[in-house]
């Protein structure tokens, strides 16, 4: 049975996982109606918003200080669905297609299974409702600086009202005209005065000036030098504060009705303020104002990718001498989407399986949990990743794996919060719906047993990358060092660069490239290894300890600079003497024999190059490593018999064949050589940021190189005296003081 085919609702079906505020088509607002789905979460923030709502709605006491609401959660969570059905509700219009007609409440009928909830519900949007919905950044002027949030706050109001949205003191204008009963009568006039229209021509008011006096003092029978005044200054003169605002919501409101309420839904405020103290204490205002002047009839929700608390408290942070008590206050209903809510809209918005999937995924489940269990971990992960926790798990989730439905939420945020995505992702163009969809298409053609690997959610991000990143993987493709896959796992690597919780190891790389039930886990490791090496040869990754890792292009310049340092001769050598002697034999030149109490001096050696002063007649103590020239002709048990014969007075100490080693040194050496003597003050900011990760990184190569000392030389052999030695501990200290015990004994 073919994926395509498992599924309730259309795989292929065009779904609006990007919900914008102005698209309003009937098809759309259908959509987002009939597939919004009441998750748990959700039954337990509407019912919190409906009580709210319900309570103003039939007591004005106390309802001035409960009119805001914040709704918070991560990027791709939902959160501009929520608010839009919300208006869809709350203004309860009825929507028609193909034939069919229902009030927005109807949806709900059967989405919310708490009667007395749907009961209160249908009270709250009894009452008659405005919504004005608006992503803050796109209709804000961002010349406008602290005015910029009351500003939009003045424009979607006057654009609800008909009037002027870009010229505040014409919509002021027309706010007049219209409660004298005198704004037809304008238009009528401007119209015979210009031969158009005053709302084609409004915005261009300044080259119809003359018509614009014609027609106002025809409106109001005003003098034509006061008409005159007023239409010169107006611009210059008009005032804005958050009272004034107020009142004409209030005005607006009255004039609808004592009973009339109206909200402002306004998207990503939290992204739009930042971390500009005053444009917080700006929406208080706002929000308060509206509260007080209009009795709580005057409603603000607004939505941001992190909780109110955690806003306050970056601000806080810099600016201590604020109080945001008030603010807190006034955003009393608080209502935070998890990653959990997401998990359960995908699975029952796109995932649902039809009656005739059952069995086939039952089947292909039977006998695997701990198979996928396997196939599915995450080694040294920061976090705990989910599996399949049982048949209706897999059911309900295939063909994605447990795990993807966190990891996916977390890669959005943690590649917009890097700066890795243009500007479209910072806006919340692409959701978590959206990407699962477009990975579960991919992958529509295969049969059950087919898994999603995680590279197939590369594409949902791809036309949001920044250039830099975009090219970097496009030129991969076109590498004729690099095979097909290489790119693929080039792509899984930038996934998770920024993703603390999850190590880039060859372990997780594989799990995250599984594609089938049955995977050859081995086998597929192989290939990763592979193109890792490759890419690594090319620069498009670094590589620390066991760790891989994407190069973003000043990375990249600066890891091909790193791989271009010249190392001398013999300093690999010495730097592993450097290492053995000074930090794990405690830098100790001399032994005391336990016979005599003497104190026997040596000089130390490491692929013959020197640590320290060479002593003239003293013993020797000699390591042989991989890295010296003559490493082969020790491997000979026998040639190092004959050579500690003829050289006696001397420990050799073979170590065993280990090629991490000696790649860990050099790049130890040639970014400690590169990082050291660069003058950082004069560096760009990213550039001074990836020479301090460089010099962490390195930091914590020098801590691997010395733990794999340690368990090197306890696998090392010790030749003396023409003799191979049976060393009793695996100590490096204790089994060097053996055999200069036994050298000293048979000198």
């Amino acid at each position: 049975m073919k994926i395509q085919d498992l599924f309730e609702r259309d795989i292929y079906r065009s779904i609006n996982g990007v919900v914008k505020a102005d698209q309003l088509d009937a098809s759309s607002v259908w959509q987002e109606l009939d597939e919004f789905v009441i998750t748990r979460e959700l039954t337990t923030h509407i019912t919190d918003l409906v009580a709210v709502l319900l309570e103003t709605i039939e007591s004005e006491k106390d309802a001035a200080g409960k009119n805001g609401v914040w709704v918070s959660g991560f990027f791709g969570c939902g959160k501009s669905h929520f608010i839009k059905v919300l208006s869809y509700l709350l203004e309860n219009q009825e929507h028609s297609l193909d034939g069919e007609h229902r009030r927005a409440v109807d949806f709900f009928s059967d989405k919310i299974t708490d009667p007395m909830l749907y009961a209160d519900l249908k009270k709250v949007v009894g009452a008659t409702t405005d919504t004005i919905l608006f992503n803050i950044d796109s209709k804000a002027d961002h010349r406008s600086g602290r005015d910029a949030l009351l500003q939009v706050f003045l424009k979607v109001l006057n654009e609800k009202q008909g009037y002027s949205g870009d010229h505040p003191h014409i919509a002021h204008m027309e706010r007049h005209l219209d409660e004298k009963g005198k704004l037809e009568a304008f238009k009528s006039a401007f119209q015979n005065a210009a031969g158009e229209s005053w709302l084609e021509q409004r915005d261009a008011w300044e080259f119809h000036r003359d018509e614009v006096v014609t027609a106002l003092q025809e409106a109001l029978g005003q003098s034509e030098s006061s008409v005159e005044k007023w239409v010169d200054s107006a611009e210059d003169h008009f005032s804005l504060t958050v009272e004034n605002f107020a009142k004409w919501v209030k005005r607006y409101l009255d004039k609808k009705g004592k009973s009339h309420r109206i909200m402002f839904l306004v998207d990503e405020v939290g992204q739009f303020i930042g971390n500009d103290t005053h444009m917080m204490l700006n929406l208080q205002t706002i929000t308060e104002q509206l509260g007080t002047i209009c009795n709580g009839r005057a409603w603000v929700v607004v939505t941001s990718q992190e909780d109110l608390d955690a806003v306050l408290g970056d601000l806080k942070s810099g600016q201590k001498k604020h109080d945001f008590s008030k603010i807190q206050g006034r955003f009393k209903t608080r209502l935070s989407l998890s990653s959990g809510n997401v998990d359960e809209v995908i699975k029952e918005r796109l995932l649902r399986k039809n009656e005739t999937a059952i069995a086939p995924l039952n089947a292909a489940y039977d006998g695997k949990h701990d198979i996928l269990k396997n196939q599915l971990s995450f080694t040294n992960a920061g976090m705990t990743f989910n599996t399949y926790a049982n048949t209706d798990d897999f059911a309900a989730g295939y063909p994605f794996a447990a795990y993807q439905f966190t990891l996916v939420q977390k890669v959005f945020e943690s590649i917009r919060k890097a700066g890795a995505t243009g500007l479209h992702l910072s806006q919340g163009e692409r959701s978590t719906l959206d990407a699962f969809q477009s990975a579960a298409k991919q992958l529509g053609q295969d049969e059950i047993g087919a898994l999603v690997p995680f590279y197939r959610f590369y594409p949902s991000v791809e036309g949001f990358l920044d250039t830099a990143v975009k090219r970097t993987i496009d030129q991969a493709n076109d590498n004729h060092a690099l095979k097909s896959f290489d790119t693929t796992v080039l792509k899984v690597l930038f996934l998770i660069r920024y993703i603390e919780e999850l190590p880039g190891n060859v372990d997780n790389l594989v799990t995250l490239c599984v594609n089938e039930i049955d995977t050859d886990k081995l086998a597929l490791r192989k290939i990763i290894e592979e193109s890792l090496a490759r890419l690594e040869s090319e620069t498009l990754i670094a590589r620390n300890g066991d760790l891989y890792f994407f190069l973003t292009n000043e990375e990249r310049d600066i890891g091909r600079e790193i791989k271009d340092q010249k190392i001398p001769s013999g300093a690999e050598e010495r730097e592993l003497g450097k290492f053995i002697f000074e930090e794990i034999l405690d830098d100790s030149r001399k032994h005391t024999y336990s016979l005599t109490g003497r104190d026997f001096n040596f000089t130390r050696l490491c692929d013959d190059h020197p640590v320290g002063s060479k002593l003239e007649g003293s013993l020797e103590v000699a390591f042989v490593s991989p890295l010296g020239e003559n490493y082969d002709k020790f491997t000979s048990d026998e040639f190092c018999c004959l050579h500690t014969g003829s050289e006696q007075g001397r420990v050799l100490i073979r170590l065993p064949l280990d090629l991490l080693l000696g790649r860990e040194l050099q790049t130890y050496l040639q970014t400690a050589s590169y990082v050291k003597p660069n003058p950082t003050a004069t560096l760009p900011d990213t550039a001074k940021r990836i020479l301090r990760d460089r010099s962490d990184d390195n930091r914590a190569r020098r801590s691997r190189i010395l733990t794999s000392l340690e368990s090197i030389l306890a696998d090392a052999c010790y030749f003396v005296s023409g003799k191979k030695l049976e060393i009793g501990s695996t100590n490096p200290k204790l089994a060097l003081s053996e055999a200069l015990e036994y050298l000293i004994q048979n000198a």
